[in-house]
C-alpha cells in the first residue's frame, strides 16, 4: 500500500471529556483505501520532546471529505501541542502505516478495547457494518467518566461497558463482565485493543476458549517506516518490527507470556 506524506489541513479539533481530542485532518488529494487498525506519523513541531513524530492509531475516515480523525489522549507536550493548534493549520503527516486488522471470515465478533485502545474500533465497526457483521463492543475504563463517544460506538455494534469503581457498566475488568463469563457460544472471533496487560488478559482468555483473536500493539514507533528499529516485538517468527509487520498481530503469532 502507497505510503504518503503529506501537509493535511486541521478540519475540525474537538476536545472532549477526560482529557481526549477528536482530531480531524483533511487532505487536499483523494485518499487511497485506508484500513482498520492502521496508523499514521505526526511531526509535532515547537515542543522541545518531541524531535520524533508522534504515532496515532486511526479513528475514522470520510472518503467523500478526504477527511481522516483521530481519538487523542492529552497526556505530554506533544499532543497538548496538538490539541492548542486551530482549524486551518497544518500538521505533517506520514500515513497510512502498518498493517491492520483483517475482515473476519464469521458473523459473531467481539471488539474490547480499553483506554485510547478504542479508537480504531469506530472505523472498523462501520467496515464490518458494511460487511453485514454487527460486533458486540466491550469498552472497559477505571470510571463512567472516562468513556467518550459511547453513541458513536453504539451506532456500529452492541455496545457493553466495565468500569473498575462499579460507577458504568459491569464492576471490573473488561475480562470479568459477564459476557466472557457466560462461555464463548456468542462471538467467534476477538480483537482487541488498549493496555498490555489487558490485551494478555484477553490473549489468555481466547487461547483457552480457542476463539481467533487480533490485537494492536502499542510499541513505541518513532519513524513508522523500519528505520530506527526501537518497536521490536518477539513472534514465534524471531524479532519483527510491530511499525512494518503489525501493530495488528494474531495472538498465536506473539511469544508473550500468556
Amino acid at each position: 500500500m502507497k505510503k504518503r506524506i503529506e501537509d493535511l489541513i486541521i478540519f475540525n479539533s474537538t476536545k472532549l471529556e477526560s482529557n481526549y481530542l477528536l482530531l480531524e485532518l483533511q487532505s487536499g488529494n483523494k485518499l487511497d483505501e485506508i484500513i482498520p487498525g492502521q496508523f499514521v506519523e505526526i511531526l509535532v513541531t515547537g515542543c522541545k520532546d518531541s524531535f520524533l513524530r508522534r504515532p496515532i492509531s486511526i479513528h475514522d475516515v470520510d472518503y467523500k471529505n478526504n477527511t481522516i480523525s483521530f481519538l487523542i489522549k492529552i497526556v505530554g507536550c506533544g499532543t497538548e501541542t496538538i490539541s492548542r493548534m486551530k482549524q486551518g493549520e497544518k500538521l505533517n503527516v506520514v500515513y497510512p502505516l502498518g498493517n491492520g486488522f483483517s475482515l473476519p471470515r464469521v458473523h459473531k465478533v467481539l471488539f474490547i478495547g480499553g483506554g485510547y485502545g478504542i479508537a480504531p474500533f469506530l472505523y472498523f465497526g462501520k467496515i464490518l457494518i458494511q460487511h453485514k457483521i454487527k460486533p458486540l463492543i466491550l469498552l472497559g475504563a477505571r470510571k463512567g467518566s472516562d468513556f467518550v463517544l459511547l453513541n458513536e460506538f453504539k451506532a456500529v455494534g452492541d455496545l457493553y461497558l466495565t468500569t473498575e469503581d462499579g460507577s458504568l457498566g459491569e464492576k471490573g475488568l473488561v475480562t470479568d463482565h459477564s459476557l466472557l463469563k457466560n462461555g464463548n457460544s456468542s462471538f467467534q472471533k476477538i480483537y482487541a485493543c488498549g493496555p498490555e496487560l489487558m490485551m494478555k488478559a484477553v490473549a489468555r482468555y481466547a487461547v483457552k476458549s480457542t476463539i481467533d483473536c487480533e490485537v494492536s500493539l502499542d510499541n513505541l514507533m518513532a519513524c513508522g517506516i523500519g528505520a530506527c528499529l526501537c518497536c521490536v516485538t518477539e513472534t514465534i517468527r524471531g524479532n519483527e518490527l510491530v511499525c512494518m509487520k503489525g501493530p495488528v498481530f494474531n495472538v498465536n503469532e506473539l511469544k508473550w507470556q500468556i
